[in-house]
């Protein structure tokens, strides 16, 4: 059986992530990686998640150490048959903050200095109440929280979710609107044009012409009503894949 829900995503606070550096300005694209949603989500830290990952891997109570375990944290969600796309951005606009810090090369070895020259950084960050969507499907049905954390600060966020109850399995060439991970659907589908959004750890692709199995949704419900969908077409068979070291 296979499961697909549209989730929605308002800010309530200023969501900021380093896409790209340019000098001294450090901006956010309005983009949410999949990977980033799968942690913001709790997916990672379910249950199920701790059964089918080694302690060695698990960051539940303490990380030893500052570096990603993608691989293996979302490998356990392979297993499960769960998949979420990349978030998109509905409505947003941004907000431009300026930080400042001193050199403080005197706290160096007692380095002496008779300068104590301030710098500073810029961070262009997506502003609250803006929104993004994204999809998740899944083999199962899912309970998530209504309020997640997203990006380096921590910022909260709202959450509605809303069940596809009506979509048809076909297979054929198709226009995929929605953000893509290339490593996720290269390996299934032939990939024919796209557009690329540069940005770590795996740069998306969107405004895709794409060739193999794909969901076409036609309906959804909101609340207790059901409302049609049009040009809704999402690949199937995807699963987080990793570049060979």
């Amino acid at each position: 059986m296979t499961l697909i829900y549209r989730c929605q995503i308002e800010l309530h606070d200023s969501l900021y992530f380093a896409t790209r550096e340019i000098g001294r300005l450090y901006e956010t694209e309005p983009v949410i990686h999949n990977y980033a949603l799968c942690y913001a989500l709790g997916l990672v830290d379910s249950e199920i998640y701790s059964t089918t990952v080694s302690e060695e891997h698990s960051y539940r109570y303490f990380c030893p150490e500052q570096v990603p375990k993608y691989e293996p944290h979302l490998t356990a969600l392979n297993q499960q048959g769960i998949y979420v796309t990349p978030g998109r951005s509905i409505s947003h606009s941004s907000t431009l903050n300026t930080w400042k810090y001193a050199n403080n090369n005197y706290h160096v070895e007692m380095e002496k200095t008779q300068k104590n020259i301030p710098s500073f950084g810029r961070t262009k960050e997506i502003a609250p109440e803006s929104k993004f969507e994204f999809f998740i499907i899944s083999e199962k049905s899912l309970k998530l929280a209504k309020w997640i954390r997203l990006g380096k600060w921590m910022s909260k966020a709202e959450l509605k979710i809303d069940e596809i109850t009506k979509f048809e399995h076909k297979n054929g060439d198709f226009i995929c609107s929605y953000l893509l991970n290339p490593l996720d659907v290269m390996f299934s589908h032939q990939v024919i044009s796209y557009d690329v959004v540069n940005m770590p750890p795996v740069s998306l692709i969107q405004n895709i012409k794409i060739r193999g199995q794909y969901y076409k949704l036609e309906e959804i419900k909101i609340g207790e009503k059901y409302y049609k969908l049009e040009n809704i077409q999402l690949p199937a068979c995807m699963e987080y894949r990793f570049r060979a070291n």
